[in-house]
């Protein structure tokens, strides 16, 4: 029998990405990213945020809304091993899961208790596009959660950023200043299917309001537009 419960939405993320396109694959691999973190009315309550401001860094357990199926896989084909081979969805992170359930550990950048939506977190690092439904946020503790005996599996050395960046002045200059490393370090992290490799494909990503095109070829990518 299946049993379901509910989880409430208590806030949604604001971000950069309006697609999927471009995310970075894990949290923290580009800390130059900012997000806030706005709640729904109902959880608009500062008091809610009391002591948070205490914690460098937070989890957020949030929802891959992108990602939803009417069924499940018990086998998946992770990026980090070019989709080429199968392992158990449990042993990966892996979108496509019975719960879309998502876990990202972001550095916290502050707290602003009185604004027009009511208390707004500020966050980096965070790898959810916007509008991402949030379901709980939690204090991470560095005695508990930090483990650096672990062992990390097929994943247990991180990709590093691959890609050197070649982007016009004059093209950069389109991208508001507060955000231009931001940009420059997810394209460095190699946006693309992990599959795909053709150097006259010209790829598309939006970030931050922007349309940016580029292409890749070894490995040096080469900014080629960048509209608002």
């Amino acid at each position: 029998m299946t049993q379901t419960a509910q989880v409430n939405i208590i806030a949604r993320i604001r971000s950069d990405f309006s697609t999927k396109f471009g995310i970075p694959r894990q949290s923290g691999l580009v800390e130059e990213l900012e997000a806030a973190v706005v709640f729904e009315p109902e959880y608009r309550n500062p008091d809610a945020l009391r002591g948070l401001e205490g914690f460098s860094h937070l989890w957020l357990i949030w929802e891959f809304s992108q990602a939803k199926r009417e069924s499940w896989s018990p086998t998946v084909r992770p990026p980090r091993l070019g989709g080429n081979r199968r392992l158990g969805v449990f042993a990966t992170r892996s979108p496509f899961r019975p719960n879309p359930i998502g876990l990202s550990c972001v550095r916290l950048l502050g707290v602003d208790l009185h604004t027009p939506e009511g208390p707004v977190i500020r966050v980096a690092g965070a790898d959810l596009m916007d509008g991402t439904p949030i379901y709980d946020i939690k204090p991470y503790l560095p005695y508990a959660d930090c483990k650096p005996q672990a062992l990390g599996g097929f994943a247990a050395q991180p990709k590093e950023a691959s890609l050197k960046v070649a982007c016009p002045e004059e093209l950069l200059a389109r991208v508001p200043e507060q955000k231009r490393a931001a940009l420059l370090g997810v394209l460095a992290q190699d946006p693309r299917p992990q599959y795909q490799d053709d150097p006259a494909r010209v790829y598309g990503m939006s970030f931050g309001g922007l349309e940016v095109g580029f292409r890749v070829d070894g490995d040096l990518l080469t900014v080629c537009r960048i509209e608002g």
